[in-house]
């Protein structure tokens, strides 16, 4: 697994997962940052991405990427004291792991994409999630389009432009969609890209090694977790994040990054940094709950 890496050796390692249409070069900016305070950043391109080959198991279920999230954590020595950061699908991976009682992982932040469970209707919220979730089917368009077989691989460079400028409007610079064009260099890495979002809809089973992580990659988390979302996201619409402050414990309330979109780690990498850097800041007074010493993964 190829990866980019900022700050000292020895520092508390902190991994990175980046999403789609992206790459690890979307922490560019936020890397350095938290590198600079003592963190051992690490952002992998994650399974598909080039330059990190592609699986030969083939399977791109979010069990998949929490599998090897955990892998590349311990190999890399942090289990135990570890923090993972995610955004847009490695939000989904890291909400996954969150939630998993053996995470390898003691604190988990994710970023753009909340916890499935946490946005899903209840009777306290079902008067939001309704409206919200006609005006989320239109901004998802993109999801079914990828259900097609053959066109969105041949399109997907019309595609990741247009959809860089939907989910972040104020976000014009072109090195972005270039390095995810790059990620992503041959028809095979683009099938691999759009296989996450073949799974999820089409809702396939897993390989066996990796089950037991997928049983939880749509529960809620536990022990320690923060949720960052910016108030202009155009990929996921900010209001499902009051359906989430509902189902979070009241210390783990969701920050809103005022005035960023979808990609708020490049967008506002100073304040999500600040952000970070607080919520470790607290880490002593909020162990992982009991029963995580296992190895998981």
């Amino acid at each position: 697994m190829s990866a980019l890496a900022w700050g000292p050796e020895r520092g508390r390692l902190v991994v990175c997962l980046h999403g789609f249409p992206d790459s690890a070069w979307s922490w560019r900016h936020l890397g350095p940052i938290l590198g600079a305070q003592g963190l051992r950043v690490v952002a992998p391109f994650t399974r598909g991405y080039a330059p990190t080959s592609l699986p030969g198991d083939g399977d791109y279920h979010i069990g998949a990427l929490m599998y090897d999230a955990a892998a590349l954590c311990r190999s890399l020595g942090g289990q135990g004291s570890a923090v993972l950061i995610g955004h847009d699908w490695g939000s989904y991976t890291c909400n996954g792991l969150a939630a998993h009682p053996r995470s390898p992982f003691a604190a988990h932040i994710s970023m753009s994409v909340p916890p499935i469970k946490g946005i899903t209707p209840r009777r306290n919220t079902a008067r939001l999630y309704v409206p919200l979730m006609a005006r989320q089917l239109r901004m998802s368009w993109y999801i079914m389009f990828f259900q097609l077989p053959f066109l969105p691989e041949r399109l997907m460079h019309r595609i990741i432009g247009r959809l860089w400028r939907d989910w972040s409007p104020e976000l014009v610079d072109p090195a972005d969609v270039h390095a995810a064009l790059a990620a992503l260099p041959t028809l095979r890495h683009r099938a691999a890209a759009l296989a996450y979002y073949r799974c999820m809809v089409r809702n396939t089973r897993p390989l066996a090694v990796y089950a037991d992580m997928h049983a939880y990659s749509r529960a809620m988390p536990r022990g320690r977790f923060l949720y960052l979302h910016g108030t202009r996201d155009g990929a996921l619409h900010p209001g499902f994040v009051q359906i989430l402050a509902r189902a979070l414990p009241e210390d783990g309330a969701p920050v809103m990054i005022e005035g960023a979109g979808h990609f708020i780690q490049i967008e506002q990498p100073a304040v999500v940094a600040g952000h970070i850097l607080e919520f470790l800041a607290g880490d002593t007074a909020h162990p992982r709950p009991p029963g995580d010493q296992g190895q998981v993964g």
